[in-house]
């Protein structure tokens, strides 16, 4: 570590101009010394005594420094007067002066060299499928574990070299670089890299998209746009994916509002294979078990999962369906449309979803709920934001008149959008203590914040961070993984040699995991919803449900073949 230290506190410009201070200081320090030297030699001459050149420092260094050992001491009232003298310089310059300036001009800077040392200028030349990801923000945090998860290494990007050190301490692999360098991605091998991320502003993001593809040509590149305007140039700038995470999580928000014509969402699909969640709010499967609904026989779909204030849980028969379960559903899109008429239609009301904030998420569940032809009212501060008539109602949503105004007492839902997770907590209670039922969806900007919202009487949440953090995953490992809202994974694998011969039900599965086999791949086939009595194949490929949790259980106990 030392030659590194040396090199980079040499290398500052500022650094050198310090030392260089220090030399000039310390030259003059000596100077002053010497010339103490000759005059104690010249009053001490006076006095009749003789003292070797050695005792004149000896004596000067001894009074400078206040120790005053009192072996040599002039007799005459100059000589006392010019020891007077040396002692006060000596305070000044030895006891002030020369500590300050060591501190200030090189015990500092090594120090801050010591810490730059500490920072990844390059990383191992071993290092490849590995996700660069420009920029520290909560959609890094979230990504950040997911990669952890699946065994893929990374390295965040950053320009700071304070920055840097603060990510090194809390355990991130960071790399310092200007992000428009095209020297910092050859260091981060950006040509062996998996994918490369800006999660930047549009500006930023061009510039990041046009350096890459100048340095690694082949690399994928995936971007964030907040202007629909910045999505082509970012295309054309270089860009393999570009995503507008604001605007779909406006438009995933829009679509499970109760006012929507069907009972269900689909959140994600596997060919065939479609997973839908159905709020059970206000239809006749609430208070019934899963036995009684008979759901599979009627519709031929799958109730795969339920979620509950944010918990996720695997059905039994004996299950009880709350006002607040949120059913994970898995088959095909003829098996969901059976079963929105099976639960049968929506309530119709004239009353429009209220929306907390016109930001862009807010907008863009506006333009969602528009296009479905459900009437929707908009709650905003900002008066430049109001542009469409009669949508648009001005005012705080902590204010009653303001929210009596929208039509609280009479909507169907309310969604809490505003970026500050502080706010939506605060007006989740809100509107949970002004109408006990009803259907609050409330954005969350950081993860750790779902559980809060959900406490605070959120009967949906959905983070931005976790939602940005699965498309990028789902990029990632295409056909592999699919990973739907707040960490539920759909994920495929080969029937492992201890599962092969046995029936489905027999394979306990469900019981020992924690996971649920939805579909089974045999012979270019998918079977959606296979029966538990069907016999598991060597050759056949499972698609399999389960929480983060339950997929590494199952990926311990049935590890795949490399």
């Amino acid at each position: 570590m030392l030659p590194t230290q040396l090199r980079l506190l040499l290398r500052n410009k500022r650094a050198q101009r310090n030392i260089r201070g220090m030399c000039e200081f310390l030259l003059a320090l000596a100077f002053m010394v010497t010339v103490y030297n000759i005059i104690f030699h010249i009053l001490m001459a006076q006095e009749g005594r003789e003292y070797s050149v050695i005792t004149g420092f000896y004596w000067t260094l001894v009074t400078m420094s206040t120790l005053g050992f009192g072996d040599i001491v002039f007799e005459s009232d100059l000589g006392q007067l010019f020891s007077v003298l040396v002692l006060l310089s000596g305070i000044i310059f030895l006891l002030v002066m020369l500590p300050f300036t060591f501190i200030q001009f090189f015990y500092a800077p090594w120090l801050e060299a010591q810490r730059k040392s500490r920072v990844p200028r390059q990383i191992a030349d071993s290092v490849s499928n590995h996700v660069i990801i420009t920029g520290f923000d909560p959609v890094t945090i979230a990504l950040v574990e997911r990669l952890r998860q699946y065994n893929y290494d990374y390295i965040i990007l950053v320009a700071e070299v304070q920055q840097a050190l603060d990510l090194v301490d809390q355990g991130y692999k960071v790399l310092v670089g200007d992000l428009d360098d095209p020297d910092t991605y050859h260091r981060a091998h950006s040509a062996r890299a998996a994918l490369v991320l800006a999660m930047n502003d549009d500006m930023r993001n061009t510039s990041i998209a046009y350096t890459v593809r100048e340095t690694a040509p082949g690399v994928p590149i995936a971007a964030n746009a907040d202007q629909n305007e910045s999505v082509d140039i970012l295309h054309l700038a270089g860009c393999s994916h570009v995503f507008q995470f604001m605007k779909i999580l406006g438009q995933s928000l829009a679509r499970r509002t109760l006012g929507a014509r069907t009972r269900s969402n689909i959140v994600g699909r596997f060919e065939e294979l479609v997973i839908a969640e159905a709020p059970a709010m206000r239809t006749p499967l609430v208070g019934k078990t899963i036995r009684e609904i008979q759901l599979r026989q009627a519709t031929g779909i799958t109730v795969v999962g339920l979620w509950d204030r944010g918990r996720f849980s695997l059905p039994t028969a004996e299950t009880r369906i709350e006002s607040s379960s949120v059913l994970v559903l898995a088959g095909s899109e003829k098996q969901l449309a059976a079963y929105d008429a099976y639960a049968g239609e929506s309530d119709s009301t004239e009353a429009p979803v209220l929306i907390l904030g016109g930001g862009r998420v807010g907008r863009a569940a506006a333009r969602t709920l528009r296009e479905q032809g459900i009437a929707y009212r908009i709650v905003e501060k900002n008066r430049r934001l109001g542009d469409e008539a009669g949508n648009y109602i001005i005012g705080s949503a902590a204010d009653l008149n303001t929210l009596a105004k929208a039509g609280i007492y009479e909507a169907p839902s309310v969604f809490i959008t505003t970026h500050s997770d502080e706010v939506n907590i605060y007006l989740t209670i809100y509107c949970r203590r002004l109408r006990p039922d009803i259907q609050i969806i409330s954005r969350a900007t950081m993860d750790r914040n779902i559980s809060v919202l959900h406490a605070a009487g959120a009967d949906l949440v959905m983070s931005h961070a976790s939602m940005a953090a699965n498309i990028i995953i789902n990029v990632l490992t295409p056909g592999k993984i699919l990973m739907l809202t707040e960490g539920l994974n759909i994920f495929r694998s080969q029937v492992h040699p201890h599962l092969a011969g046995k029936s489905l039900i027999a394979s306990d599965i469900r019981e020992t995991t924690g996971c649920s086999v939805i579909a089974l791949f045999r012979g270019g086939h998918l079977i959606i919803n296979p029966e538990p009595t069907i016999i598991l194949d060597p050759k056949d490929k499972m698609i399999l449900i389960g929480t983060a949790e339950a997929e590494k259980s199952f990926m311990a106990r049935y590890p795949e073949k490399k």
